[in-house]
């Protein structure tokens, strides 16, 4: 027996994708027979229904017109975290070493933290994964049946709308998955998050959060590689996504917010970072919650842990991170040649195994779960392209809390207080605007209001006389009077 794979109107050999093609209702209401949900649990439950996905057979039973409102008790993303935690959409094509490694980190999230998981991706090629972790029965599997490569850009979710990373964003969307992991291409996943989730109101860009390993605190760098040539009005914006997940995850009440650049004093930088330093200074725009900005930070601070938070454009934020691996590494990796070149050098790591240990504790990448991108109506954790299974286990985890912790509502309540994220009905069902007062049609000087049209027929158009007043000629127009269709008044001119 095979894992659940849960796809509507499909079979698991037919399967097709959830993302969006011509003649996919996505502009339906969520309650409506055109909008079934293709999960109704995490676990093989029975939906509302009475439909019970069975294991292996890939295919769940269409809900019927009577009681496709009682499946639907919410809407938006709430609807995914129940009693029994955040359901999570783990795309497990994305990554260098997919699916195999994404599987087995996503089933140990499962079965040792009880995450609830939904895979995406071509279900003969998850159901082998899973049956050779002896788990053939213990996730549910989505059906894609295309995949981002590593190499693709941003252009790829154009180009592949039905993405194993595109139906998770999409199961998202219908609030049938509370976040989003995936380790694929970071341009990919990005773009296609950006047009599935969109922004939250108020927000002009995401930008991709990292935490740094610094002391005695760590430190949130935003923006790392989603916008690589933003406005000065977005790193606002940034600061206000990093205070919302540095007090959500760090624990910090009031972030301290820096602005990397080349010099900590106000004037040093170019003319983009010289802008951005004064809108952190000023007031936030459009009644935000205010920011508590320090000033400048340079690039030999970032590890220091003087700030909560340190906000920068994608492109100098993705170099300065990578830059940060790079340093890691090659720090590492002295400190263990030097610490084992020796006899007595070892005898001294031996006696400082513990403080040895909590350093590879505090700089293991894997540890982290990934970046977060930020400001979109989803939650979406992208982890290193080079993820194992514990990496991809730590992501999950980080996925759940911040579904959990309502990352999304944080977000919003400090750029619009008293506004909510959650939607009354799906986005693209919005509601008709009340009939206006057709106005009365002016055709010249005379005005005249259109004749209510009898049943069957329309209502013909009145014109009135409109009089033209030309300069090229004493009769009224330069055009012959065999092409002049109304009568004219001249002007005479002096």
């Amino acid at each position: 027996m095979g894992p659940s794979a849960l796809v509507e109107g499909h079979t698991k050999d037919e399967a097709s994708s959830l993302a969006p093609h011509p003649g996919d209702p996505l502009n339906a209401a969520p309650d409506s027979p055109g909008r079934r949900s293709p999960v109704w649990g995490a676990q093989g439950a029975a939906g509302p229904g009475g439909a019970e996905s069975r294991g292996g057979s890939g295919h769940a039973e269409d809900p019927g017109p009577d009681d496709a409102g009682d499946r639907r008790p919410d809407t938006g993303p709430a609807r995914a975290i129940g009693a029994a935690g955040p359901v999570i959409a783990v795309d497990a094509m994305g990554g260098d070493h997919a699916p195999d490694e994404i599987v087995a980190g996503a089933l140990a999230a499962h079965r040792e933290h009880g995450v609830r998981v939904l895979l995406t991706g071509p279900w003969a090629r998850l159901s082998q994964a899973l049956a050779a972790l002896d788990a053939a029965d213990e996730l549910q599997v989505v059906a894609a049946e295309d995949n981002l490569a590593m190499n693709e850009g941003a252009l790829a979710s154009l180009r592949r709308p039905r993405s194993s990373v595109a139906v998770a964003c999409q199961l998202v969307r219908r609030g049938d998955a509370a976040a989003v992991v995936s380790a694929g291409s970071t341009g990919g996943i990005v773009a296609t998050a950006r047009l599935r989730l969109r922004p939250l109101p108020g927000v002009l860009r995401p930008g991709l959060a990292v935490v740094l390993p610094t002391r005695p605190g760590r430190t949130v760098l935003i923006d790392a590689g989603a916008t690589a040539d933003p406005k000065p009005e977005m790193l606002v914006q940034f600061g206000q996504l990093g205070v919302a997940y540095a007090q959500l995850t760090l624990g910090v009440p009031a972030p301290r917010v820096g602005l990397l650049t080349i010099g900590t004093e106000p004037g040093k930088g170019n003319k983009f970072t010289r802008r951005a330093h004064e809108l952190l200074a000023s007031d936030p725009p459009h009644g935000a919650l205010p920011l508590s900005f320090a000033g400048n930070v340079e690039g030999g601070d970032l590890l220091a842990g003087e700030l909560d938070v340190i906000v920068t454009d994608g492109f100098t934020g993705n170099v300065a991170l990578k830059t940060l691996e790079g340093s890691i590494r090659f720090a590492a990796a002295e400190l263990r040649a030097a610490v084992t070149g020796t006899r007595a050098a070892r005898v001294g790591a031996f006696l400082q195994r513990r403080g040895l240990r909590e350093l590879a504790t505090r700089l293991d990448a894997e540890s982290y779960g990934g970046a977060v991108l930020l400001g979109l109506g989803g939650t979406v954790v992208i982890a290193h392209g080079a993820s194992t299974a514990r990496a991809v286990t730590s992501a999950c985890l980080l996925a759940a809390d911040l579904a959990r912790g309502q990352i999304t509502e944080k977000i919003t309540q400090r750029l619009n207080p008293g506004r909510s994220v959650a939607r009354s009905g799906h986005f693209l069902r919005r509601p008709l605007p009340p009939p206006r007062r057709r106005p009365a049609v002016t055709v010249g000087r005379a005005a005249t209001r259109p004749l209510r049209p009898s049943a069957g027929t329309r209502s013909p158009i009145s014109f009135k006389v409109w009089p033209i007043h030309s300069r090229s000629s004493r009769s009224g127009c330069a055009t012959p009077s065999s092409r002049r269709l109304a009568p004219s008044t001249a002007t005479p001119t002096r």
